[in-house]
């Protein structure tokens, strides 16, 4: 998320609305940012200080019983944002219809304009959707394409992209091209080139993710747009991990459309995401779900999906409110110290393979680990079984994804885990 503004300053100055009844507990991302503000330490060195993120850390109530390092399918939310969610749900449920046609829409507004000068988007170019999957399928089905022109794709994009692409092809004859991009690149501009090199004439969009859900490996988007900019192709970048993750804001990337999780790294209530469409695009681009306005200009078209509970949306804001406390920079920065914590204590174990880049500009919490001899799923099955340590097992390995609540006596276990399994082959 982009740093260029303070949350917290801006929300002293602006209120939801005025028919907002809920109040929440402030003084979490109060304390946080008193704490930010008080320490002029540059990021890194922050990042190493394992008091100043104590104090963070007790900001998450999370079970005790296990130790948690996949954040990668929904991140928790603080304690100060899971009561503002209660207590839109008690406040919705107080006065339901009233709620849903008196109030909803104005309040959903105020709060489009306080997301939007967050992120440094227009509220204009973009809606608050339910997730990643729920606003890439609506680009990807609503954008024009005609029989035979290509959507350009790397292998490693999320399944249920490459799915809509392959319905597309059925109902519609277009195409898909699928390459192979490197997984540990010498260097950025090694991908960028993997793309370039696979344009045809044929190709009118390039689909890739900031993040790459199997092994965390962060793509260079803004330099992938700049590149398909100056050929006329369009870029639709399904940014899912990066929100809130990395310190890059959507109106930094260039892109053309985008869609991500606000559940995931930014900790938002789940069922919380958001699709941007440049403007200029929204006229062209059909709806997911019937609108009699669907060829119009404005972004409220792609609004249109039935009841659902408005509670999830407003907490938004005191998730946004809690990640400015903190600091984009001081997030991502710990983020990647606790990555680069376990991957340097084990990387040079005999039978480890690590499956992420590991260059500051290439991956930052989330790394994919393999031991030789072990499938995916046996691997983390022993992580759970000898240590309480609960992760996903995807194609290549294990994905670890540590968070803000994750404390380095979790990783030092999670390290005697990997060396234990090594050696037991």
């Amino acid at each position: 998320m982009t740093s260029r503004r303070s949350f917290v300053r801006l929300a002293a100055g602006a209120a939801l609305s005025p028919l907002a009844a809920p109040t929440f507990n402030a003084d979490a991302s109060d304390r946080i940012a008193r704490l930010r503000l008080g320490d002029k330490r540059d990021a890194d060195t922050i990042a190493q200080d394992e008091t100043y993120w104590e104090a963070i850390q007790r900001e998450y109530t999370q079970d005790s019983t296990f130790i948690n390092i996949e954040s990668g399918f929904f991140s928790p939310a603080a304690d100060v944002v899971l009561e503002s969610q209660i207590n839109w749900v008690r406040e919705v449920n107080r006065a339901p219809s009233f709620y849903m046609r008196r109030r909803m829409a104005t309040e959903t507004a105020n709060l489009k304009k306080l997301i939007g000068r967050s992120l440094g988007i227009s509220p204009e170019e973009f809606v608050i959707s339910r997730n990643t999957t729920e606003a890439l399928n609506t680009i990807i089905q609503g954008v024009p394409l005609e029989p035979g022109e290509e959507v350009l794709l790397c292998s490693r994009e999320y399944p249920s992209m490459v799915e809509a692409l392959e319905q597309r092809t059925q109902r519609f004859g277009t195409a898909s091209r699928v390459i192979e991009i490197p997984w540990l690149p010498t260097s950025q501009d090694e991908i960028v080139r993997a793309y370039a090199d696979a344009i045809t004439p044929r190709t009118r969009y390039i689909l890739v993710s900031h993040m790459i859900f199997l092994t965390g490996q962060i793509l260079p988007v803004r330099e992938i747009c700049d590149m398909a900019h100056e050929r006329g192709i369009e870029v639709i970048v399904d940014g899912a991990h990066s929100l809130a993750h990395v310190n890059q804001g959507i109106s930094d990337l260039n892109c053309d459309y985008y869609g991500t999780s606000l559940h995931k790294w930014l900790g938002a209530p789940l069922g919380t995401g958001l699709m941007y469409i440049r403007k200029e695009h929204i006229p062209k681009v059909w709806p997911l779900y019937a609108d009699r306005n669907a060829q119009s200009d404005h972004v409220s078209k792609f609004e249109h999906i039935g009841t659902h509970p408005p509670s999830a949306k407003q907490p938004i804001l005191d998730a946004i409110r809690f990640h400015e406390s903190i600091g984009g920079e001081r997030k991502e920065a710990r983020l990647r110290f606790l990555k680069n914590y376990w991957v340097d204590q084990v990387k040079e174990t005999p039978g480890v393979r690590i499956n992420t880049p590991l260059g500051r500009d290439q991956s930052c919490a989330i790394a994919n680990v393999l031991i030789e001899g072990w499938t995916p799923g046996d691997f983390v099955d022993a992580l759970w079984d000898r240590y309480r340590i609960f992760t996903v097992g995807v194609e290549q390995g294990a994905r670890i994804a540590p968070n803000l609540f994750t404390r380095l006596s979790d990783l030092d276990l999670l390290v005697q885990g990997i060396r234990e399994c090594a050696d037991a082959l």
